[in-house]
């Protein structure tokens, strides 16, 4: 899954989605209540652009880094 572009403003809170089941991301909407995840808080630095994650395997979250990229590991 390719990340997110997002305008985002100096000294604004954004909740990024951790669990994957949100229907806004890459913010939170509230549906990982009552799991094992909950959202993560990014306050914006500076005022421009930013790639949110949207695979959730950023090793820099709330930001991409490329993992998308790479091949997900074999489970097992």
């Amino acid at each position: 899954m390719n990340p997110i572009a997002i305008d985002v403003e100096a000294g604004r809170a954004y909740w990024w989605c951790r669990c994957g089941s949100s229907k806004t991301q890459p913010f939170c909407d509230g549906s990982h209540k009552g799991g094992a995840y909950s959202p993560l808080k990014y306050t914006a630095p500076e005022t421009g652009r930013v790639w949110f994650c949207a695979c959730k395997r950023t090793a820099t979250p709330p930001l991409c880094d490329g993992s998308h990229k790479k091949p997900a590991e074999a489970a097992g």
